[in-house]
């Protein structure tokens, strides 16, 4: 490329030659692969993850879906879901909220982002909150998520992840995360 500078009057100043450089992210192995996964800059919904389990053939296919997306998030929902003891403070069964429609990608908030605001919904979270103003809370959060993330995390909140998705487990998880029978990791 050619930069020319001119004075007022039109005369030529300067005319520097230069090489363009193209973007890391096009001329590495590593960047041309992040662009491509999946075609969206957004990580995997814990839906998609779940349905990925879901369809695993056997245990270690499981396993390796879940270390793949492995996140602190992650983590966190699914101790949610699993562990005996975190109770939470919402009335079990369907919520009444209104289904984010919108394109995956666009006007959604994510279950990995979300995941540290549902310490409100369990017992011992935060205690200032009244019930009706907790299930308020839950049900904006579920109105931001993709449809199917809001399913999912209703299913966590039940504690009936197995039931939707098969070989879905507590021992799966703890299997994954190598965590013992207290869903912490063991040493």
């Amino acid at each position: 490329m050619v930069i020319i500078r001119r004075n007022p009057d039109g005369s030529i100043i300067d005319e520097q030659t230069t090489t363009t450089q193209s973007h890391p992210a096009l001329t590495t192995k590593r960047g041309m692969q992040a662009l491509s996964d999946g075609g969206r800059g957004v990580p995997p919904l814990f839906s998609e993850i779940a349905t990925k389990v879901n369809n695993a053939k056997d245990k270690p296919r499981k396993l390796k879906v879940l270390r793949e997306h492995d996140s602190v998030p992650l983590r966190q929902v699914l101790k949610g879901a699993f562990d005996p003891n975190i109770e939470w403070l919402l009335p079990p069964g369907d919520v009444p909220y209104t289904a984010n429609d919108a394109p995956i990608g666009t006007e959604h908030t994510l279950l990995s982002q979300e995941a540290k605001r549902l310490y409100l919904f369990a017992k011992g979270g935060d205690n200032r909150l009244t019930n009706t103003k907790r299930e308020t809370l839950f049900i904006q959060m579920l109105e931001g998520l993709n449809a199917e993330e809001a399913e999912f995390l209703i299913t966590v909140v039940n504690k009936k992840v197995n039931n939707k998705y098969k070989g879905f487990t507590a021992n799966l998880v703890k299997d994954a995360f190598n965590w013992d029978d207290n869903f912490m990791e063991k040493e």
